[in-house]
């Protein structure tokens, strides 16, 4: 159940209602994807703010640059699994827990996540207008290695394209074939304490997983999940992968999440980084991080901007749930 709106002041009640969100961790170089990303929902004209998840090991001169670019900087504590629980694919996937935090951000009705690897090169805006009480995300590809340990990936099945092996109805062994699911890079969600506190709590009980949260969401939300076109989430392997599938010129948003596409990191050298398109896509991201003018104009952001959020989640009575050491 959300906040009592009539308590907001009447600044807060002026506040814009829907926002982009993405996720930062630790002192690394990721804060160049949020710097580009911010400049890139500018440079379509996207009516809405960007807001920045950051964990509290994020260093201030990063939040500083993301302040500089518009940025709203928010300060969420981190969500731990249980510790028996963290059997994951990637040793770091255990942070992206933290990631659940982004429901309680209750002072916006309608967000669109977006990991901080990710460019919009198209303005996205529309994707806040759709039916609310779903979730909406681009179905995932099962062609990778990481999959190796799923029977989908064993047959050669690929949601991307079932009409190349179809699931074998009849095998007893495989059972029924797997829900659509979906890449967690980007989703459109809508904030709410009480769907923040049915995370937190499935998330004690839920069986490790691989792919960590990605995983957690794709259970969680099996019921109310709608695909959205791959336009919105292009992850690069389709590239390679399901090559039919993609019409880079309709392409609005770009996932760099194979390894070595990090545009701030890339080197051409690791495999499928040497191919024309994945060059030509890093060049484009750069074209929009170095594009001065794109750099945010606006009235200063003051500080850390997390008052708003606190008041919510107070005058809700759900304090309790931030900050928590864990999801416990």
């Amino acid at each position: 159940m959300g906040p009592n709106m009539s308590a907001y002041s009447s600044k807060q009640r002026a506040a814009p209602k829907r926002a982009y969100v993405t996720f930062l961790a630790g002192d690394g170089d990721y804060w160049k994807g949020v710097v580009g990303l911010a400049k890139g929902l500018r440079r379509v004209r996207s009516a809405y703010p960007l807001v920045v998840a950051v964990l509290p090991d994020v260093p201030e001169e990063h939040r500083r640059k993301l302040r500089e670019q518009g940025c709203v900087v928010r300060e969420i504590q981190p969500v731990y699994p249980p510790e028996s629980q963290t059997q994951f694919a990637m040793a770091y996937y255990v942070i992206n827990y933290s990631k659940l935090r982004i429901w309680e951000f209750v002072e916006y009705e309608r967000m669109v996540y977006l990991d901080a690897d990710i460019q919009v090169y198209e303005n996205i805006d529309h994707l806040l207008d759709l039916e609310k009480g779903r979730f909406y995300a681009v179905m995932d590809c099962f062609c990778e290695k990481t999959w190796s340990h799923t029977p989908q990936y064993k047959i050669g099945y690929c949601q991307q394209c079932p009409e190349r092996v179809s699931w074998p109805e009849q095998e007893q062994e495989l059972g029924p074939p797997p829900p659509p699911y979906f890449n967690a890079g980007m989703f459109v969600h809508e904030p709410s304490l009480g769907t923040a506190k049915d995370l937190l709590d499935a998330l004690v009980v839920t069986p490790p997983t691989p792919f960590a949260e990605q995983d957690f969401l794709n259970m969680f939300f099996r019921d109310v999940y709608s695909p959205i076109p791959p336009v919105y989430n292009l992850v690069l392997a389709m590239l390679w992968r399901h090559p039919d599938k993609v019409e880079l010129g309709k392409v609005k948003v770009v996932h760099y999440c194979a390894a070595g596409s990090k545009p701030w990191r890339y080197t051409g050298q690791e495999p499928n980084m040497e191919r024309e398109d994945i060059k030509m896509l890093v060049k484009k991201w750069w074209d929009v991080f170095n594009d001065e003018s794109l750099d945010y104009k606006g009235p200063a952001v003051d500080g850390e901007a997390r008052q708003p959020l606190r008041q919510a989640l107070a005058e809700a009575g759900a304090t309790k749930y931030f900050p928590a050491p864990s999801a416990a």
